[in-house]
């Protein structure tokens, strides 16, 4: 018995053609993620309406040479008419003719004889007028400074101004405007960041194009080894593998052929290889040890959008995820989880810890439940095959072109909907007997219809949680196992066999 999955369960076929749609196969419904085929000038301020009242009778020169009284020296143009008819230019000007009094109106010949004569009628004030206030030649006194002040203002406004009513800063010192800018940079970053990370990654990441009986598509890799091996998802590949071609593109847009060294649908991975033996390998992390919060940063190509680096951190870890479709291409990832952008295209880009070692190979993102789309783009849930099945997967399929599957021997119910995963009841034509009396599970004592609740310490709630557990251990390994039988729970320790898939 090769595998723990029903093999009548009618799974979807995966992303490759945009016409299929895979099911749900998790607790996350996910998909795999190959890519199928100078300033403007500011409009002129309105003219100020402040002076528009400005009485326009006053002359609009600029004042002369100051007299000992302070008023401007009037010019031979300047002079009053003699028949000492009223003239409008001369109105307030202290200049006019007969000027006599306050000299508020001269201007108008004539005026300074009234003014003298009106004086002249009038009775001479006594000792009490005196006291209640100032007499006339303090009037006069203050119309006379009043006048002075008016006609320094009009002059010094009237040159200023012009006859056009609005101030002239032409001749005002605006100074020098400094927009401070920054000096001369450098492109280099500090090791460790983000941008120095992506610099070193980005010559080992390709582009991988394929075209087979499916179709075309895209997806990406990355080189593992100075021989010309590239790692990538068994989903982006797969179309070509029984016939087809492949097309790797490089950092520096050179294109040269590849063929498949070996491909295994079940943990979705596949390695190609290229006549080229001077491409940088990226270094393998080790899965095992990351965290979730570790920052982490996704390369590859997607959207057809090579060389691409996006950055977020890990959001969680073990998730069983299961894209894929019918049996043989259906997937069983312990993956993690990333808030990393990754979208259609990014499939087998690598996953960097900030040591830019490569912690996991992408694979697939989550899709919002009850959407009938066969292909989206990121919504901040993406996964990753963990970097430590990757290799162990990676180093099989180079050495002998198939992947050893650790299996325990049953065939589980997947109508079952209790708690725990069970083991099939009764013999079927199509699974043989459920469970291999000669298989790891047979041989420790487990019996048709037991419920199995934990594998490894860890609880199993879905036949997919348990297949990714067993997945995620080695062949030879020990494993312990909690089943219930009835009323009763019992704990067994079995040791996984392997089988060989592609």
């Amino acid at each position: 018995m090769s595998d723990e999955r029903d093999p009548a369960d009618p799974w979807q076929p995966p992303d490759q053609q945009p016409d299929q749609q895979p099911d749900s196969t998790g607790p996350v419904d996910v998909e795999h993620t190959r890519e199928l085929s100078g300033s403007p000038v500011p409009p002129a301020p309105p003219t100020s309406s402040w002076w528009a009242d400005e009485p326009t009778g006053w002359p609009a020169t600029a004042p002369g040479p100051a007299e000992a009284t302070g008023w401007p020296v009037p010019s031979a143009a300047d002079a009053p008419p003699a028949s000492g008819v009223a003239d409008p230019a001369y109105a307030g000007s202290p200049q006019a003719a007969g000027q006599a009094g306050s000299g508020a109106y001269a201007g108008q010949a004539g005026y300074g004889a009234q003014d003298a004569a009106w004086a002249a009628s009038q009775p001479a004030p006594t000792t009490a007028d005196r006291r209640t206030g100032p007499g006339w030649g303090a009037l006069v006194a203050v119309a006379a400074v009043a006048s002075l002040v008016a006609a320094i203002l009009g002059g010094l406004f009237g040159g200023w101004l012009g006859a056009t009513n609005r101030v002239d800063f032409s001749s005002l010192d605006r100074g020098q405007t400094t927009i401070p800018r920054a000096g001369a940079g450098a492109t280099a970053r500090p090791s460790g960041s983000i941008a120095s990370i992506a610099a070193a990654a980005l010559p080992s990441v390709v582009t991988i194009k394929v075209k087979g009986a499916d179709g075309a598509g895209t997806g990406s890799g990355f080189v593992i080894d100075h021989a010309g091996h590239i790692l990538t998802n068994n989903h982006v590949v797969a179309g070509a593998a029984a016939g087809g071609s492949i097309t790797v593109e490089l950092s520096d847009g050179s294109q040269v052929d590849a063929t498949v060294t070996g491909h295994d649908g079940s943990y979705d991975l596949a390695v190609i290889k290229i006549a080229r033996t001077d491409l940088p390998p990226l270094t393998m992390g080790i899965s095992k040890d990351v965290v979730v919060g570790d920052p982490v940063i996704a390369v590859g190509a997607p959207l057809g959008l090579e060389s691409t680096v996006t950055s977020g951190i890990v959001s969680a870890l073990n998730r069983p995820v299961s894209p894929g479709g019918d049996g043989n291409t259906q997937s069983f990832i312990n993956a993690i989880q990333t808030d990393a952008a990754i979208n259609p295209g990014n499939s087998g880009g690598p996953l960097l810890d900030m040591q830019g070692h490569v912690i996991g190979v992408n694979s697939a993102i989550a899709r919002v439940p009850g959407t009938t789309d066969t292909q989206s783009g990121n919504i901040g849930v993406g996964f990753s095959i963990p970097s430590d099945q990757a290799v162990k997967t990676a180093e099989q399929l180079i050495k002998t072109g198939k992947a050893q599957h650790p299996v325990i021997g049953v065939v589980l119910d997947r109508q079952y909907s209790g708690a725990g995963v069970r083991i099939l009841q009764q013999k079927t034509a199509s699974s043989g007997d459920p469970v291999d009396p000669n298989g790891p599970a047979g041989k420790a004592g487990i019996k048709a219809g037991d419920v199995i609740v934990e594998f490894d310490g860890r609880r199993v709630n879905a036949p997919d949680d348990l297949v990714v557990a067993i997945r995620a251990k080695n062949v030879g390994d020990h494993v312990s196992m909690k089943v219930r039988r009835g009323s009763q729970t019992i704990s067994v320790t079995l040791v996984l066999s392997g089988t060989s898939g592609s």
